[in-house]
């Protein structure tokens, strides 16, 4: 009977106990999807709206080197490695606060002998030991640890996120700064072979003063003209070597010379991007995705605010053994012991409910951030595609003005050899020369440049070529 007895309260217990489990509530509010404006198309809809799917740079941008370097950089940037560690240590939190929704098992175990026990001497000596499996369990009854859980999963998922938002930036930052090089290249060779020409109209300049046939101020103003030009070169020449330095360590390595094998003048081909139709950006951009995940893990976080309002219930037990003797621990001196708690706040000043009202404001926060980033794309796009057609007429311009530049250059050297103009007007369209052939280098260089920046606030692609060969297979990465 009184074993009977026993378990019929056992099985009432633990009855109680489920029910207390499964019938929890979650507190706080459901993460929703942000609803956000989108306009139906852009401002300068100037590029084939197709739908797009994975935007492939090595084609986009079709140069070994350059290839060789995005990659190398995704493979040692500093950022990257930075960003991939954020992804292991959010996984690894996600493990951490996942587990507080289950039971704790403990050990405990100790061993006592003397004559002192409780603050009182005895006559007789006492020896006691034990060894035991504490367990306890917090019922997860109003969903504090599944709100932690779900916010922590959403950090996992910004993280990785963040970590395609630093890759595309860094391929953008990688073909921009390459771009770069090929342009500064570039004017250094029209500021050398502007020079050499310089060091040779100046030689025949001199040869002339020498017979008496000019007046020393052509000379002079001869003079001037090539230092102009040979200033230019120690100048390109220092911002190869900057721009090879920032190569470098975009690249993860010690700066080191960069040698192109091409020159921005040649094969100069613009990439053809399909800009897709705006509500795309949504899905496409990571920096968007990343700050709506982060939105979310905050949303979470108003739940785990509200929780703490609540009295929290607790499980207890022992399961173990012990004995009055050192010698012999034996089942029969087994032990056990299960109970319950319930500890709630009862008067805290409104503690608690600030906390909820902070995290309510951080979750504004969150999500007027999401909104900025959704706004901020927009703008980026739009710049972009209107970047790409205004350089496309500049550039035409320019190459017209230059071509007229040559012409005339051509022309008034004519003239003055025969005598009919002064070497003021050889020295004008030399002067507008060299500064149009320096400029149509420059704006050659913003306008792919312009390319890129469209690449990136479309979203880019985000996997590697070598993921893209592999993308059937079960084990390829999922995380680039």
């Amino acid at each position: 009977m009184n074993t009977h007895t026993k378990t019929g309260k056992g099985c009432t217990f633990f009855t109680l106990v489920l029910s207390l489990f499964f019938s929890a509530c979650t507190l706080g509010p459901n993460f929703t999807e942000p609803i956000t404006a989108t306009p139906d198309a852009y401002r300068t809809q100037i590029m084939p709206a197709d739908p797009i799917n994975d935007l492939q740079w090595w084609e986009l941008f079709k140069d070994p080197l350059l290839y060789s370097l995005v990659t190398t950089a995704l493979e040692n940037n500093r950022d990257v490695k930075i960003a991939i560690s954020r992804i292991e240590q959010a996984r690894a939190n996600l493990g951490f606060v996942r587990a507080d929704q289950y039971p704790r098992v403990d050990i405990d175990a100790g061993a006592t002998t003397g004559n002192f026990s409780g603050g009182t001497r005895s006559e007789d000596t006492n020896s006691t030991v034990y060894l035991a499996a504490p367990l306890s369990w917090e019922l997860d009854f109003w969903g504090k640890f599944s709100r932690s859980t779900e916010a922590a999963r959403a950090e996992l998922m910004a993280s990785e996120y963040g970590l395609k938002t630093i890759q595309l930036t860094l391929i953008a930052e990688v073909v921009t700064n390459y771009y770069q090089l090929l342009d500064f290249h570039r004017r250094l060779n029209i500021s050398e072979e502007t020079l050499a020409s310089r060091i040779e109209s100046l030689n025949i300049i001199q040869q002339r003063f020498n017979k008496g046939i000019i007046a020393e101020l052509d000379v002079n103003q001869a003079q001037i003209q090539k230092e102009i030009a040979a200033a230019a070169i120690p100048l390109y020449k220092r911002s190869i070597a900057k721009t090879e330095n920032n190569l470098s360590i975009l690249l993860g390595r010690l700066p080191s010379p960069i040698v192109p094998e091409q020159n921005l003048g040649v094969n100069f081909q613009a990439p053809k991007i399909p800009v897709g139709l705006p509500p795309a950006i949504l899905e496409r951009r990571p920096d968007i995705s990343q700050a709506k995940y982060l939105l979310k893990a905050q949303t979470e976080n108003i739940g785990v605010a509200e929780a703490l309002r609540w009295p929290a219930i607790s499980l207890t037990g022992t399961l173990g053994v012990a004995s009055s003797e050192l010698s012999s621990i034996t089942i029969d001196g087994g032990v056990w012991s299960v109970g319950g708690r319930l500890l709630g706040p009862l008067f805290d000043f409104n503690k608690n409910k600030r906390r909820v009202e902070i995290q309510e404001q951080k979750t504004k926060q969150a999500l007027f951030q999401y909104e900025n980033v959704v706004l901020t794309a927009f703008r980026e796009v739009n710049d972009a595609l209107m970047e790409i057609a205004t350089y496309r007429n500049e550039l035409a311009a320019i190459d017209r003005q230059l071509k007229a530049s040559q012409n005339a250059t051509n022309l008034s050297k004519e003239r003055y050899d025969k005598g009919v103009s002064s070497y003021l007007e050889v020295l004008d369209t030399e002067r507008t020369l060299f500064s149009t052939d320096l400029q149509q280098s420059q704006l050659q260089q913003q306008y792919l440049n312009a390319y890129v920046n469209l690449y990136k606030a479309l979203g880019g692609g985000w996997i590697t070529k070598a993921d893209r060969n592999h993308k059937t297979s079960p084990v390829a990465p999922t995380i680039f």
